[in-house]
């Protein structure tokens, strides 16, 4: 043991490690524009190499993969946001009907299979949909005043993360140098190590935003064009998904079997949204993410399950985002990692 960490630079780096973790942790809010910030230069330094790689000069590939990153923030902000919105207000105020819908199904369950769904249990299953719908409706006044409060914050990120990506992606060298001058000249574990996951983080957060991109979008013209209600909404969910693996593309079936039925009921309407939406899923599962993450290290499906789960109890949705490239950072962090076998052998004193 004496001997494992007698070396300096494993020390160093586990001393860089604990630190960095201590300040997510415990500045995670103030944080948050710094880290939004790095996970967007990580994506636009990729879209700038490739413009590059087109024979554009350096100057105008930052100025144009930056003018289209405003360009798309704009477009989220006032056309996509405001629709989503809209729809989740109009949910809200159906969500009643719904539930009253939902009653008159279980009741007729009730009358032609009462063996199946008891007395008791229709009554408990009514009752414990309307602690849900009260407690839903409750958290989401809570939550509109929250972000009433917060405007002035999010104004100042609005204004904040830009300038921060801008400079990150304009002084990229300037600042890699200047944290590399705080650690030794010869440092071959931490370079072994940093070679590894700047690859995989940026090829991740591309990946990742660009699944996000192509998921939602074509389920959103899919669910648009099938006349499903709430599709920017659903699509959005269904895009988001994609972010926890295996995981969240079960629980966002919920919500888009649920509308779809509350619209169509047991229609060929219906059945064909459900098809469609599982099509999507598949293409998504055995296309689209063999293409996006081919160069990505293979990790078994428990431990990315894992990932999310210790991760994302952490630090919520940025934990969840980041699980399989944390994930792979503590792979490498092991491989890398000297063995008793690899160090000099100590002196008998």
């Amino acid at each position: 043991m004496d001997g494992l960490f007698g070396d300096e630079e494993a020390v160093l780096l586990l001393l860089i490690i604990l630190v960095t973790l201590t300040l997510i942790v415990g500045l995670s809010d103030i944080l948050a524009p710094v880290i939004t910030s790095v996970v967007l230069a990580y994506l636009l330094d990729g879209l700038i190499e490739k413009l590059k790689s087109w024979g554009l000069r350096p100057g105008f590939a930052l100025a144009l993969s930056f003018s289209l990153f405003v360009a798309g923030c704009a477009a989220l902000m006032l056309v996509v946001m405001p629709m989503v919105w809209k729809q989740a207000v109009s949910l809200f105020q159906e969500l009643p009907n719904m539930v009253a819908k939902a009653q008159e199904l279980l009741g007729e369950l009730h009358q032609r299979y009462p063996d199946i769904l008891t007395a008791d249990q229709f009554n408990g299953i009514v009752t414990t949909a309307t602690n849900e719908m009260a407690a839903m409706g409750q958290f989401l006044l809570s939550f509109s005043l929250a972000n009433l409060l917060n405007l002035a914050a999010l104004a100042v990120y609005a204004i904040l993360v830009p300038i921060l990506i801008f400079f990150m992606l304009k002084d990229k060298r300037q600042i890699l140098s200047w944290f590399a001058s705080f650690l030794p000249a010869s440092r071959p574990m931490m370079h072994r190590i940093w070679q590894e996951m700047d690859e995989q983080v940026a090829n991740y957060i591309r990946g990742k935003v660009i699944e996000i991109l192509v998921v939602g979008v074509f389920t959103y013209i899919a669910f648009a064009l099938m006349g499903l209600q709430y599709a920017a909404l659903l699509a959005l969910l269904v895009g988001l998904s994609v972010l926890i693996p295996y995981i969240g593309a079960a629980v966002v079936t919920l919500p888009v079997a649920v509308i779809a039925y509350m619209q169509w009921g047991p229609t060929n309407e219906f059945f064909w949204l459900m098809t469609v939406y599982l099509i999507i899923q598949a293409i998504d599962g055995n296309v689209l993410v063999p293409l996006l993450f081919s160069e990505a290290v293979n990790l078994h499906p428990v431990a990315i399950i894992l990932a999310v789960l210790v991760f994302g109890s952490f630090w919520g949705l940025w934990g969840v985002f980041f699980a399989i490239p944390l994930a792979t950072l503590v792979k490498a962090l092991i491989n890398a990692w000297p063995s008793a076998k690899e160090l000099p052998a100590q002196p008998n004193l």
